[in-house]
Parts: C-alpha cells; sequence; structure tokens
C-alpha cells in the first residue's frame, strides 16, 4: 500500500544540498521523534502544548496512525520533508473535503536550521500541484500567527491571499490566538 501511495505523492529532485519529501509512513516514527525533540523549542510558539509522549517514539507512532487512518479515509495526506534521511519537517493537506466545496487546509514547519533556504516553499508548492492535479481540488486554505512572519512570507509567496482573521482561532503555546486566513485558489 505504501508503494501505491508514492506514486501519487509529489517531491522535487534531490540532491547533495536540496531537500526531499515523501509520503509519511509508520517507519518516520524514530526519526519524526527526534526532529521534534531537536525542534521543540523552534516549534513552541507556533503549536499547541505537547505532552512528553508526543516527543517519543511510541508517541510519533500513535499519530502516524491516526494520520494514516486519515490518509485512508480520504480526509488528509501527510508527507516528511527530509534532508537525506533525516527528517527536517512536515507537510500535510487536512479537512479534505469533496463535493461542491473541494478544498483542503494545509499546514507545515521546517527544522530551525532549515529555515530561510526556501524548504517551506518548495514543499507547498509540490503539495498544492499535487492538490490540483492528484486530487482535483479548487482551493487550499492556510493558517498563521501574525507575528508568524516567516510562514505569511511563505504562503504569500506561493499565492495565497489574505482573506481574514479569525479571533481565538486555536489554542497555540496555551493560549487561544488569533490567526491571519489564507486561500490559494487553484483553478
Amino acid at each position: 500500500m505504501e508503494q501505491s501511495r508514492a506514486l501519487l505523492i509529489p517531491s522535487w529532485p534531490s540532491g547533495p544540498s536540496k531537500p526531499s519529501m515523501r509520503p509519511l509512513a509508520l517507519s518516520d516514527a524514530a526519526a519524526l521523534a527526534a526532529a521534534y525533540s531537536r525542534n521543540a523549542l523552534h516549534l513552541a510558539p507556533w503549536e499547541p502544548l505537547r505532552d512528553h509522549s508526543f516527543f517519543t517514539v511510541r508517541g510519533q507512532e500513535n499519530s502516524i496512525q491516526a494520520k494514516l487512518a486519515q490518509l485512508d479515509a480520504g480526509t488528509e495526506v501527510p508527507w516528511v520533508i527530509l534532508d537525506g534521511d533525516m527528517v527536517i519537517g512536515t507537510i500535510t493537506l487536512t479537512g479534505i473535503v469533496r463535493g461542491p466545496f473541494l478544498s483542503a487546509h494545509v499546514g507545515y514547519w521546517v527544522d530551525r536550521d532549515m529555515t530561510g533556504q526556501g524548504v517551506a516553499g518548495a514543499a507547498l508548492e509540490a503539495v498544492l500541484e499535487f492538490a490540483t492535479v492528484g486530487l482535483g481540488l479548487h482551493r487550499v486554505q492556510a493558517a498563521a500567527l501574525g507575528h508568524n512572519g516567516a510562514s505569511r512570507s511563505v504562503l504569500k509567496r506561493a499565492g495565497f491571499e489574505e482573506i481574514g482573521l479569525a479571533r481565538a482561532y486555536l489554542k497555540i503555546a496555551g493560549q487561544w490566538q488569533d490567526h491571519v486566513l489564507y486561500q490559494r485558489i487553484l483553478f
């Protein structure tokens, strides 16, 4: 089953200095636990509070199993972003809705040592291509904290337009925080 998923997932050419991406797999649990542990302080301002178990291999196995169940249900498509064999981020389409809406949300993060190098933007462009060609989606939405200038810049460079402000949108870093909402119409 993993091979058939891999055929549907976009990637960009890899090389000595170019990251790659591939579908999330259960075998990524240890590498993801290491990546989240390595980036705990870097990600803390942008993510929900995490229980200690989240940073363990078992915690990541549980998370991956849930994501793969959503993939099988057709409501989520998760990828890992890699530098060689090291996980340096994730990007995920969530909340995929069919019918007249044909929409999804996108979320991503990149390792603190890889920020500002175009990794998130390249991953986002690959996922948008997959959303258009592979899933036939019309629209992809994203949300970013107002003070997350890096993520907001990635979205703007990828052609997302700001469409509003959602008050107390998500509980991030232990507080309900406002988020700027974005969308990109794909066709």
